[in-house]
């Protein structure tokens, strides 16, 4: 099992590295930098310790290869619930759909690939925040909603490092 720990920048407080595996990779995290209550929309990443659920990929953006993990294909009716008051709060949905929810079809390359994590995922209590994934950075590692954003080179290193029984410890 590879446990990778995330360390926040000690003067940027949207940024920080993924260390384990031999790597220590830079990456963007939540616009609120690490919380410790996490609540939904607060752009918080949480302190917690998260394990990988599931893969996703644009097949047509990212190459198709052997992963550790389930990978699913995303398609252009997927999105994911983040509306408190839904009973999908916090999972994929099929589009159209009339709850709040995000596109995981995206006209940029972010969610090119997408690793799901168990953050407040079995049982999704409402409020707690959704969707905690990692996924493509922004140009200059801009911040995120919350989640973990990695530059397409340092994704791919970091599944050459990831296990199904991998962890990121978030402190």
């Amino acid at each position: 099992m590879t446990t990778f720990f995330l360390r926040r920048h000690p003067t940027k407080h949207t940024k920080a590295h993924l260390d384990g595996g031999g790597l220590v990779l830079p990456c963007a995290i939540g616009r609120s930098g690490v919380v410790a209550a996490k609540r939904e929309g607060d752009g918080g990443t949480p302190r917690a310790t998260l394990k990988i659920l599931n893969i996703y990929i644009r097949r047509d953006q990212w190459p198709s290869r052997a992963f550790p993990l389930s990978v699913k294909t995303i398609q252009k009716d997927h999105g994911w619930c983040d509306d408190i008051k839904s009973p999908r709060y916090n999972r994929l949905v099929h589009l159209p759909f009339t709850a709040s929810h995000e596109a995981m079809w995206r006209e940029d390359p972010l969610y090119d690939i997408v690793l799901e994590t168990d953050w407040n995922a079995r049982p999704a209590i409402r409020g707690r925040g959704s969707a905690i994934f990692i996924h493509l950075a922004r140009v200059g590692l801009k911040p995120t909603e919350g989640c973990i954003a990695l530059s397409r080179k340092d994704m791919k290193l970091f599944l050459s490092r990831l296990t199904r029984h991998s962890c990121i410890v978030i402190r």
